[in-house]
């Protein structure tokens, strides 16, 4: 494994956002394992989280100009972070997102921050997709910005589960919105991490047998 994958499992773990017991994710799965990018508390955290996430921008899409776009509520901070981390590796991206709710008052609308104009393009930086609902759900509000378009996800992992097919969520979702989506580690990983020490094998087994149900086939 890579080191900077070890480096950001062991981040993930230290800071809470990577926890095992039984779960109900967004999609309705029971989970042995989660990932909530809400328990990021501190500004060292958070900070630390946003140059992982510009890392992955910058290997996969090297300079490129795009909006980042941190869907409510666990995206907002990810993307601020993302985009400080960015600037000061000299690529000073905007940001904006969306509210629950939209407002009726002052500025109005639903979206904060930038404001994405035609011909620009789009990053959504979301914690992790399951089954690819949250993703759906964005691009559903983003469709209200015409002639923009998304070139990409990133999320911290991807679970390698199938979304309503055999194929990954991950896999599903960049077939049918036509963008991929990419993730700083994967399931596979934290079990490569978590086999390094003896203590974690009751986990490991459980993630295991989870996959081998919902585990994507391609």
């Amino acid at each position: 494994m890579e080191g900077y994958k070890r480096e950001f499992i062991k981040f993930l773990e230290g800071a809470g956002v990577l926890k095992f017991g039984d779960f109900t994710a967004k999609s309705g799965r029971k989970i042995p394992y989660f990932i909530n990018a809400g328990d990021i508390k501190t500004g060292e955290q958070i900070s630390k989280l946003g140059e992982f996430y510009a890392r992955a921008y910058k290997e996969k899409l090297g300079d490129t100009k795009a909006v980042l776009y941190g869907p409510a509520y666990k995206g907002i901070s990810i993307a601020v972070s993302s985009a400080v981390a960015l600037a000061k590796e000299g690529l000073d991206l905007p940001f904006f997102f969306n509210r629950k709710e939209a407002k009726d008052h002052g500025e109005g609308g639903i979206f904060v921050g930038y404001t994405p104009k035609a011909g620009e393009n789009i990053v959504i930086v979301e914690d992790v997709i399951t089954a690819g609902t949250a993703i759906r759900e964005s691009m559903e509000i983003l469709s209200s910005l015409k002639d923009t378009k998304v070139i990409a996800t990133f999320v911290m992992v991807d679970r390698k589960e199938k979304g309503k097919t055999e194929k990954s969520a991950m896999a599903e979702v960049g077939e049918e919105f036509g963008f991929p989506v990419y993730s700083v580690v994967d399931v596979y990983d934290i079990i490569e991490y978590l086999e390094e020490d003896e203590k974690n094998r009751e986990n490991v087994d459980r993630i295991k047998k989870y996959l081998e149900i919902n585990g994507a086939k391609a």
